[in-house]
This record gives C-alpha cells, structure tokens and sequence, in this order.
C-alpha cells in the first residue's frame, strides 16, 4: 500500500473543495442563479478532479520505481492500469 506525498498539500486542497461544496449548498438554499451555481459546480468539479491527479501521479511514481526497484513483475503493472481504467471512469 503506497503512502500519499505531500499529505499537507492535499488536505488544504480537500478543505478548499469541502468549503466550495458548502457554498454551492448554500447558493442552491438561496435560491441563487443556476448559471452561477453551474459554474461552482464546475470549479469544485476541476479542484477535485486536480487533487485525483496528484494522488494518481504520486501513486504512478511508486508503482513504477517499485517495479523497476524490486522486479516485483507484472502485478504491480497491472494493479496500476486497474486503478487507472477504474479512476477514468
């Protein structure tokens, strides 16, 4: 099981995209514009998406030294491309 890097980075990202969430939650309680909140939705929507590529680069990185590492075979390469198909989806 591989560790996340940077766990710091990460969480203060998380924090940003929780408080966007909140405030798409209160926006749709007001009663505000649809376009505006489609836009929220769209900006929590990328922040996420960029917090999934910075677990998935980290996780890319140790898969691939640890095949090259520790000729681990083809498991790891294929427990990697598994959790591409299933995070692509």
């Amino acid at each position: 099981m591989e560790v996340i890097k940077n766990t710091n980075d990460i969480i203060v990202r998380l924090r940003r995209i929780e408080g966007q969430i909140k405030g798409i939650q209160r926006m749709v309680n007001e009663d505000k514009c649809c376009g505006d909140i489609l836009i929220q939705i769209a900006a929590a929507r990328s922040a996420l998406n960029k917090v999934g590529g910075l677990i998935l680069e980290n996780y890319m990185k140790d898969c691939i030294k640890g095949y090259l590492d520790k000729n681990k075979g083809d498991e790891v390469i294929e427990e990697l491309i598994d959790t591409m198909l299933k995070y692509t989806k």
